[in-house]
C-alpha cells in the first residue's frame, strides 16, 4: 500500500491510481472516503470488496464543484438547486435522477444516485487533478465505525487501499446530511453535518425526517456506526446508575457521561466526558468509539442528546451503533 501526504505532488499520485482503477482513502470534513472512479465498474466493484459492502447498498459520488451536477443526474428541481447553491461545498448530499454518466454499480441498481461537493481542499485538489467524480463511502468495513483520521483507515482496512491521502482530522466527524430532493418538497433521508434547522431556513419551509423510507441511501442499515462494545441507551439520569449495574455484572463498561454529570461519580472501566458543545461532540464522536473499543471495553452506555442541530445527527449515529446485530 502507498501512503502519501497530501502534497501537490502526491495528490496527482493519487489521481493515477484512481485512473489506474484502484481505490484512495481521501480525507473529506466530514468523514474519511474510500474513493474510486465513479465510472469504472469494475472499479466501484472494489469498494463494496473492499468494505464488505453488500453491492444493494447505493454509494454517493463526489464531485469538484456544484456547476458539474448537470453532468452526473438527468435533472435539478428548483429546490436541489437552491440548496446546493448554499450549502456547496459541505456536508450535503442531494439524491436525483440518475444521468447516464453514473454506472447502475454505484447506485446499487437504483435510478436515483446520491451526489455531493466534499468541503476539503485535499478531496476538492484530488477532484480536480483527477478530472472526475468518485464513489466515496466512508473508509471502513461495513457497519463499523467511521474513519475521522488518516490512522484510522490504515488500520481498518490495510492493504484493501491502494493510496492514503492524510488531510488530517475531519472537522465536522459525521456523516453528510442526506436529502431526498427528487420530489417538490425534499425529505432528509439521513441528518448530518447540514442541520435541518440550516435547510429549512434557506427552503423557506419545515421538513420530514422519516424513521424509515422507501429510497435506499447510506447509513440506513439497522447495525452501522458500530464498534465493537455494544452500545446501549438509556436517559441522561440514568447513564451513572446502568454503567455501575453492568459493571457489577461482570462487564467493561465505557460511559458516555452527559455534560450535565460532569464530576459525578462513575463506575466503569473507562469514562468519556462528553463536550457541551454539538459541534465538538459530533466531531469527536467516532474517536471515543474507537477509543472505548481500544481500552477493552465490551459494553457502552449512553444517551441521546437534545435532537435538534448536529444533536439529530449524532441521536441517529448513536440508535444505530446501538441497532441489532447480525448473527451470521
Amino acid at each position: 500500500m502507498v501512503r502519501v501526504t497530501a502534497t501537490s505532488d502526491d495528490i496527482e499520485k493519487a489521481a493515477d491510481v484512481l485512473r489506474a482503477g484502484g481505490l484512495v482513502a481521501l480525507p473529506t470534513e466530514t468523514v474519511y472516503g474510500l474513493a474510486a472512479n465513479a465510472e469504472d465498474p469494475v472499479a466501484v466493484s472494489r469498494i463494496f470488496q473492499a468494505k464488505g459492502r453488500p453491492p444493494s447498498h447505493p454509494l454517493i459520488v463526489h464531485i469538484a464543484a456544484a456547476e458539474h451536477l448537470d453532468d452526473w443526474v438527468e435533472a435539478v428541481p428548483p429546490a436541489a438547486r437552491l440548496l446546493a447553491e448554499h450549502f456547496w461545498p459541505g456536508p450535503l448530499t442531494l439524491v436525483l435522477r440518475r444521468g447516464p454518466r453514473v454506472p447502475l454499480e454505484a447506485t446499487g441498481g437504483l435510478e436515483m444516485v446520491a451526489v455531493r461537493v466534499p468541503d476539503h481542499p485535499v478531496a476538492r485538489e484530488l477532484l480536480r487533478a483527477f478530472g472526475g467524480g468518485v464513489t466515496a463511502p466512508s473508509a471502513n468495513r461495513f457497519g463499523s465505525v467511521s474513519p475521522t483520521t488518516a490512522s484510522d483507515v490504515r488500520a481498518e482496512l490495510g492493504d484493501a487501499v491502494d493510496c492514503v491521502l492524510d488531510g488530517g482530522p475531519c472537522e465536522v466527524g459525521v456523516e453528510s446530511t442526506i436529502v431526498d430532493a427528487t420530489a417538490d418538497t425534499p425529505t432528509i433521508l439521513r441528518p448530518g453535518g447540514v442541520t435541518r434547522e440550516d435547510l429549512e431556513a434557506v427552503l423557506g419551509y419545515p421538513l420530514t425526517v422519516p424513521s424509515t423510507s422507501g429510497v435506499r441511501v447510506p447509513g440506513q442499515h439497522p447495525s452501522h456506526y458500530a464498534p465493537r462494545a455494544r452500545v446501549v441507551l438509556v436517559a441522561p439520569e440514568e447513564v451513572v446508575a446502568e454503567s455501575a449495574a453492568a459493571q457489577e455484572r461482570g462487564h467493561r463498561v465505557g460511559v458516555f457521561l452527559p455534560p450535565s454529570f460532569a464530576g459525578a461519580p462513575v463506575r466503569a472501566h473507562a469514562v468519556v466526558a462528553l463536550p457541551a458543545s454539538m459541534a465538538a461532540y459530533a466531531r469527536g464522536l467516532y474517536g471515543y468509539l474507537r477509543e472505548l473499543d481500544q481500552q477493552g471495553c465490551d459494553l457502552i452506555v449512553a444517551s441521546l442528546p437534545p435532537q435538534e442541530g448536529l444533536g439529530l445527527a449524532i441521536a441517529n449515529r448513536l440508535r444505530r451503533a446501538a441497532g441489532p446485530r447480525s448473527t451470521v
